[in-house]
């Protein structure tokens, strides 16, 4: 499965040939630290000054590699599939070849941080159910009176919990 990019994306993506590729493993220790720990405007304060370029343009250059990475460790790409879609970015061999290796070395530990920040939503466990019938016999007419019940149970973080 390829990863199809936004545009916006692409443009984000687009100042990384321009640096070093030192430059782009530290943007991506950097995505990773930004997964962790939140966004940090004094890393890319300084990273701009160092590159000469503004801190928006570090600051997307690494939102664009975190998301790279993020959608590529959420959807479990293999390494062709990673290979390819990051070639269609039109990057040269080189940084194809460390982004790769970033992915790789990355993508369990990024795993591991979305799962984290993922919501626990209780999931279905077990559905029980019940149908009464209350049946009153008269002269002429017959009267049944259904009741169905229903138990549905759920699984939380902690264990188990029964809703109806």
């Amino acid at each position: 499965m390829l990863l199809e990019l936004s545009e916006e994306h692409k443009e984000h993506l687009a100042f990384l040939p321009q640096v070093d590729s030192a430059v782009v493993a530290e943007f991506g220790r950097i995505a990773v630290e930004f997964l962790r720990r939140g966004t940090n405007p004094k890393i890319y304060e300084g990273a701009a000054r160092k590159l000469n370029v503004s801190s928006d343009t570090v600051q997307h250059g690494v939102e664009g590699l975190t998301y790279l990475l993020t959608e590529s460790s959420k959807l479990m790409i293999s390494e062709l599939d990673f290979q390819d879609s990051v070639f269609v970015l039109g990057f040269s061999e080189e940084l194809n070849k460390l982004l790769l290796q970033l992915y790789l070395d990355n993508r369990k530990e990024i795993r591991t941080i979305l799962s984290e920040l993922a919501p626990s939503l209780p999931s279905y466990h077990n559905l029980e159910w019940r149908l009464d019938v209350q049946n009153n016999k008269k002269v002429m007419e017959m009267d049944a009176l259904p009741v169905l019940r229903f138990c549905v149970n759920v699984k939380e973080k902690h264990g188990y919990k029964d809703q109806v």
